[in-house]
């Protein structure tokens, strides 16, 4: 992945180096329209009909030419965030092994204590249940959550998690689905929703002030609402 992500530079260069030269020819093509046309307005009466269609066809084999020189762009547009995004996908996939692997020596350290050496768990089983209607299933596996030892000790902010301005600040990948009350993407602790017909389902702690899952059944703010109107 390493070796992937050193060639990327050279790699988007030189896609980017093809765009404008592709972006050169069109202007140059563009230009010899113009200059095909005001000779056609200038000459066009004194022109045998057989001489009009000639010059129609050059004006309009520019034409195709332009719109071939843009089809390439776009193709190698495409392609050239496909790359990126491929990188992106396999940097996510080697961050969450590292972390699995993190977490593994973290539990098997000598310097836990006995009696921390159980985790708490950031949800209960309502928490496991997929997103409905969504793109993607949200899991424990793929929404972040913030580890604590029974000591008290945190290891989210350090290790296994990203603080919420840093989610907040960073370029959000446009097919990444976003959640909570703040419409951003999945990030830290979330808790799920216990209304099945809930249109959002899950949000972040910090945006429904919760530092820790309740006991019981949870509703969101919305839900709430919605219960003390029907009443």
């Amino acid at each position: 992945s390493v070796a992937g992500i050193e060639n990327l530079p050279c790699e988007l260069q030189r896609n980017f180096q093809l765009m404008r030269e592709l972006d050169q020819r069109t202007e140059d093509k563009k230009a010899e329209i113009d200059s095909l046309a005001a000779e056609y307005i200038e000459s066009v009466k004194n022109m045998l009909p057989e001489e009009r269609v000639e010059h129609l066809k050059k004006i309009q084999s520019a034409y195709s030419k332009c719109k071939e020189y843009s089809d390439d762009k776009v193709q190698l547009a495409m392609q050239t965030y496909e790359m990126v995004d491929k990188h992106i996908r396999r940097l996510d996939a080697d961050l969450a092994r590292f972390e699995a692997d993190l977490k593994d020596k973290l539990e098997g350290s000598d310097f836990e204590s006995p009696g921390s050496r159980n985790l708490k768990k950031g949800r209960s089983q309502k928490d496991k249940r997929a997103s409905r209607g969504r793109g993607r299933r949200t899991s424990e596996e793929d929404t972040p959550k913030k580890k604590k030892l029974k000591g008290g000790l945190e290891f989210a902010d350090t290790i296994l998690s990203v603080h919420p301005s840093d989610v907040l600040d960073m370029p959000v990948d446009p097919n990444e689905p976003t959640y909570c009350l703040c419409h951003q993407v999945s990030y830290g602790e979330m808790i799920g929703c216990d209304n099945p017909d809930c249109p959002i389902e899950w949000f972040h702690f910090a945006c429904v002030d919760l530092t820790t899952k309740p006991k019981g059944k949870w509703f969101c703010p919305r839900c709430v609402q919605e219960k003390k109107k029907k009443k």
